[in-house]
């Protein structure tokens, strides 16, 4: 696909060469610096947004919440057609927003095509939650009494999104917030500042047909001072933040000091076991794509692939291969299996993993290494590596986001895998490739893997819409998208009412006047 095209897209979305990066609605607000956009794919810059001053801050916030006091009161199913709206809007601009995402972020346009589908998925969704925003009702121990729960809206929820799902991430928060009855501001990654734009421009020109105010939807931009901004404002009732462990640390301690609630998304070190009962043909194909999809900056990409010592020889074997013909190129070209990394701090990054997990004693089993030439001209573009390593070697216990894939051996029974899988302080997402019953059970046990998605048969990542999604440990302990998510988004209420003529107390008590 052409620059020229790539331009015919945006202009689509209505994205051009300068972009307001503070929006309420679609209302811009002034703000100063400029963000500029390179693509990873060819290094042209693509456009650049503003940033956010203090001033525009307050602006933003001020009218999201004088939004939030109209939006809780509109009925929820009315919430939820807003939301079918915007859904239906992605579903007529998935072309240009899937090129945009595989343009500015760099992975392949089926994967990106693939994200603006997880947006109108999660429309979907919550469409259907909007008339199910249920609580409990429970039996008084009191005579003529009558207890239940109900969920009522948050306030001004803040999302802050990385630019490896620049768009969907967002939309699995903003989806929910809208129809639990919160309004959103929204900080993207500054990697992809523009994916934000033409987000808040087709969420916000749906709400303005609805005649709802601007400032249910706004967008702000910026580095982790903007964040701060965020963080440290208690108008913000959620903060959701999705990111690096150390990133999220920062966000957990000042959003807690104000007593704050936060919703985290941090780092995966996700992992494969590959039992002596493993179908090859099904393990190769979740570990190269776990490994190589996204370029290997996935939360949930496999890091890691624990193979018992009988299936090492055949799965390395099979692995070395299998990367031999891999396709290595312009994202937007659908023959291509891997795009390029997001930038040249991401290549350094990868090239100081492997240089020190090889000091650590590591064997390189594909090397790797930085492409060259006219098409990798971004210098962004690397081939994907597979390393022979041990569990406890510094590198294999960190998340690189990279594609590299390390190979550890165990021996012994399911629990030795187990124990090796388990041994890290990430827990995301987890798999095993089995076909004995007993083997998934004890993985899937609560004395088996310790993340928060668990897979058998199906590699680490590729995560539905109709799960939660999140996990354990320093991966944060927050929970998105589907099953009961939608309950952070919301403040529970017990209510009792009393229907007689009497007023009992609770406990028997007894209090005489």
């Amino acid at each position: 696909m052409s620059i020229l095209s790539i331009q015919d897209q945006l202009s689509l979305l209505g994205v051009s060469k300068e972009n307001s990066g503070t929006m309420i609605g679609l209302q811009s607000v002034p703000g100063h610096s400029k963000i500029s956009s390179y693509s990873p794919v060819d290094a042209s810059l693509i456009g650049s947004v503003d940033t956010t001053t203090n001033e525009a801050y307050e602006a933003v916030m001020t009218a999201a919440s004088n939004a939030f006091n109209t939006w809780r009161t509109i009925p929820a199913p009315q919430r939820g057609e807003v939301v079918r709206q915007f859904g239906e809007r992605l579903r007529s601009l998935k072309a240009p927003l899937g090129a945009l995402v595989s343009y500015e972020m760099g992975k392949s346009l089926q994967e990106g095509l693939g994200e603006v589908q997880e947006m109108i998925d999660i429309c979907d969704f919550a469409v259907g939650l909007s008339r199910q925003l249920h609580g409990l009702t429970m039996h008084s121990e009191r005579p003529g009494h009558r207890m239940y729960e109900q969920y009522h809206p948050l306030g001004v929820v803040g999302i802050i999104s990385a630019f490896n799902f620049p768009v969907a991430v967002w939309a699995w928060n903003a989806a929910l917030a809208l129809v639990c009855g919160d309004v959103c501001v929204w900080k993207p990654s500054e990697k992809t500042p523009l994916c934000g734009v033409a987000c808040q421009k087709i969420l916000a020109e749906v709400i303005e047909e609805n005649n709802m105010p601007p400032g249910i939807s706004c967008l702000i931009n910026g580095d982790y001072k903007v964040g701060e901004f965020m963080t440290a404002d208690p108008r913000m009732a959620l903060i959701s933040a999705t990111g690096s462990i150390r990133m999220g640390k920062i966000v957990a301690q000042t959003v807690a000091a104000r007593l704050g609630k936060t919703l985290l998304e941090l780092g995966g070190n996700n992992a494969i076991i590959v039992t002596p009962d493993a179908d090859l043909k099904m393990t190769l194909m979740g570990a190269v794509f776990g490994a190589v999809g996204t370029a290997g900056q996935r939360c949930t990409s496999t890091r890691r692939l624990i193979i018992h010592e009988s299936q090492y020889e055949a799965v390395k074997e099979a692995l070395v291969k299998a990367y031999g013909q891999l396709k290595i190129g312009n994202p937007l070209d659908t023959n291509m299996h891997m795009g390029p990394l997001i930038d040249k701090q991401a290549v350094a990054t990868y090239e100081n993993a492997l240089k020190k997990v090889v000091a650590e004693g590591a064997e390189l089993l594909v090397k790797g290494g930085v492409l060259s030439g006219d098409q990798y001209s971004s210098g962004c573009y690397v081939k994907p590596a597979i390393v022979a390593a041990e569990n406890h070697y510094e590198m294999v216990q960190e998340e690189t986001f990279a594609p590299i894939l390390y190979l550890l051996k165990y021996s012994g029974p399911i629990e030795n895998a187990i124990a090796l899988q388990n041994g890290v302080k990430q827990g995301l997402s987890s798999a095993i490739m089995t076909n004995n019953l007993r083997e998934a059970e004890a993985f899937l046990s609560a004395a088996g893997s310790d993340c928060g998605i668990a897979n058998v048969n199906i590699g680490t990542s590729g995560a539905e819409i109709g799960g939660a999604f999140g996990g354990e440990k320093e991966t944060g302990g927050g929970r998105e998208s589907g099953s009961d998510a939608w309950k952070v988004y919301m403040r529970r209420q017990t209510n009792t009412i009393n229907y007689s003529t009497e007023l009992p107390l609770a406990q028997g008590i007894t209090f005489d006047l």
